[in-house]
């Protein structure tokens, strides 16, 4: 099956610790992609959304998938895995965070492919376009 491909940049009018904190909190997150996105395990070392933490995320009624944080250097970048669930597989998620010229720079890169012969640019779309959308909402906020 063929692996799917999302790269977005994204620049905000921000400092890097305001766009990390609000990225990498998961519920805040949620909210920014209109998703129903809950923490259900606590990360380690004093960042309860940091390497190891667990976020439950339920697109669509008892179609819930979880996502393990399994890279976390504060105001540089965190990666996830899907862990449990999820018509993904082989996926891996990456935010990294540079400060450019004052702003926040976000390169955010998934992988993945899909479980479903036939569906990896449909479930592509399905999950590049509200983070897209959200990251946009988001730097416009910081105007």
């Amino acid at each position: 099956m063929a692996k799917q491909y999302i790269d977005i940049m994204q620049t905000f009018n921000a400092p890097v610790e305001t766009v990390f904190a609000e990225l990498t909190d998961h519920e805040k997150f949620g909210k920014l992609l209109k998703a129903d996105i809950k923490r259900i395990v606590d990360g380690e070392g004093g960042y309860v959304n940091g390497l190891g933490s667990v976020r439950k995320i339920t697109p669509l009624p008892l179609a819930d998938f979880e996502e393990t944080v399994v890279t976390f250097e504060p105001n540089q970048v965190m990666e996830y895995e899907i862990t449990k669930g999820s018509p993904l597989k082989n996926h891996k998620g990456r935010m990294e965070f540079s400060q450019v010229d004052g702003n926040t720079r976000l390169r955010y890169t998934i992988e993945f492919e899909s479980k479903i012969p036939l569906m990896g640019g449909l479930l592509k779309s399905a999950v590049e376009m509200p983070i897209k959308k959200g990251l946009s909402s988001l730097a416009k906020s910081y105007m």
